[in-house]
């Protein structure tokens, strides 16, 4: 099955400038549907007013970091099947492990490219 670029993508990151870099990636490889937002706090509350094809988060953030957004994700019936990315420089090992756990779909090391992100988006939503 081939990705669909008319599903919106969910982007959460506490920097500014990487929602903009990762947004404008997004949009090159041929998304247009594309929502920014600084924190998993309101994106839980836009998730609940919307259903998103995918989430691209960060790892490192606060008040709740990536793995606790994600792990309310996957508690949520609702929003549990919504594929889940995360973005991070982070490489401990039990951290990795407690993702795959809960079913992250991929990883993207920072530094990254446009490259990189196509490849990791093609692997969840299906080639491009």
């Amino acid at each position: 099955m081939a990705a669909d670029f008319s599903l919106p993508i969910l982007v959460v990151d506490d920097h500014r400038t990487m929602l903009a870099i990762i947004a404008r990636q997004l949009h090159d490889i041929g998304f247009r549907d594309v929502d920014t937002v600084g924190d998993p706090v309101t994106a839980l509350t836009m998730l609940g007013r919307r259903r998103y094809g995918a989430i691209l988060s960060d790892w490192n953030m606060a008040p709740m970091d990536g793995l606790a957004f994600l792990r309310a994700l996957r508690q949520d019936p609702k929003l549990a099947d919504i594929p889940f990315i995360l973005i991070t420089a982070e490489n401990r090992t039990e951290a990795v492990v407690e993702a795959r756990r809960l079913k992250v779909d991929g990883f993207i090391l920072k530094p990254f490219d446009a490259a990189l992100l196509k490849a990791r988006l093609a692997s969840v939503l299906g080639p491009f």
